[in-house]
């Protein structure tokens, strides 16, 4: 070999180009997708059927404001006192009594299998199976008795067939949420010599609360427009009122869209509530949890503001909200 091959510099290899793929299917539905969304919007502008000025005139009437109070009223008692039953039934379900466990199995399995609409007629109408309710000696004499329809009326109709229907679904969104717990962490509790009681309240059911959130959420939503069936019993709720109003002036598109805009509201507003709720039983198991909707505007906006950084390192830095070393402010 010459030297004069050993001085030449070594041939560079050709440089590529890096073409980015091109996804012409996503940007097709995503057109086909704008399109539809835009056509649905200029409907709504546009169409005179909506008859906006009418649902201008009764979304924040009188009438549907004391409606929408009593649809907030039958879903707040009917959540407290369902998944409060429905825990105990929960609890009894896991306890190692035959009877508890077929009591519970039992109750679970009528409730889910009765539609809530022929519930909520049932207990409506029973004054007609008893018409006076006592207290006494059981298969003995009476010392108390009261008329049933002064004791039950028509509210407490509806928040009784309302909390048992929910309180068959809560039991065993609770039981799932206590058996997803490791049971481990009964036993090295029991070890410790902790009391039963106090490992299901303070060890058991904060742990089980991220598995039961979840879905408890998306069944207090599904109640609160479960409220709409008491319409049948002739209260006052969202539904009942609009269908009232649109049979007096025979609005009834406008007045069904009144509806609408209340119930889009008020579950946007429990899944904001459920988002938080989750955020905080999830502390255990996350130990920086990822940052709110609201934090991440704020970051967004700061880093707009601020030089935008220029290595991935800063970038990831920027995203995760971490500090950079040596930077923190204090003295060694």
């Amino acid at each position: 070999m010459s030297s004069d091959t050993l001085t030449q510099p070594a041939t560079r290899a050709p440089e590529l180009k890096v073409v980015p793929a091109r996804h012409h299917a996503r940007w097709a539905a995503a057109v086909a997708v704008l399109v539809l969304a835009a056509q649905f919007v200029h409907g709504l502008v546009t169409n005179p059927v909506w008859e906006w000025h009418v649902v201008g005139e009764y979304l924040v009437s009188e009438t549907i404001v004391r409606a929408v109070w009593v649809t907030l009223q039958l879903t707040a008692y009917a959540t407290v006192l369902g998944f409060a039953l429905g825990t105990v039934i929960a609890f009894m379900r896991l306890s190692r009594s035959p009877v508890l466990q077929t009591v519970a199995w039992t109750y679970v399995w009528i409730f889910r299998s009765i539609p809530m609409i022929v519930q909520l007629v049932f207990w409506f109408n029973l004054s007609a199976l008893y018409r006076e309710l006592g207290v006494g000696i059981p298969f003995g004499p009476v010392f108390w008795s009261v008329d049933s329809n002064s004791l039950i009326g028509t509210i407490g109709a509806a928040v009784i067939g309302l909390t048992l229907h929910q309180a068959a679904y809560a039991a065993e969104i609770v039981r799932g949420g206590v058996l997803a717990v490791d049971q481990g962490q009964q036993e090295a509790a029991a070890a410790l010599g902790i009391p039963r009681l106090r490992q299901i309240r303070r060890i058991v059911l904060p742990q089980a609360m991220r598995a039961i959130l979840p879905t408890a959420g998306n069944e207090v939503i599904g109640l609160l427009k479960g409220t709409s069936v008491v319409y049948v019993m002739s209260i006052g709720e969202l539904f009942y009122q609009v269908q009232v109003i649109y049979g007096r002036n025979g609005r009834v598109i406008p007045l069904l869209l009144v509806a609408t805009i209340w119930y889009v509201v008020l579950t946007s507003v429990l899944s904001i509530v459920q988002y938080y709720v989750e955020r905080h039983f999830a502390r255990g198991a996350n130990r920086t949890p990822p940052p709110t909707p609201l934090e991440r505007l704020r970051r967004f906006v700061a880093a707009g503001r601020a030089p935008g950084p220029r290595t991935p390192t800063e970038k990831a830095r920027q995203r995760t909200g971490e500090k950079a070393p040596g930077k923190t402010g204090e003295r060694a």
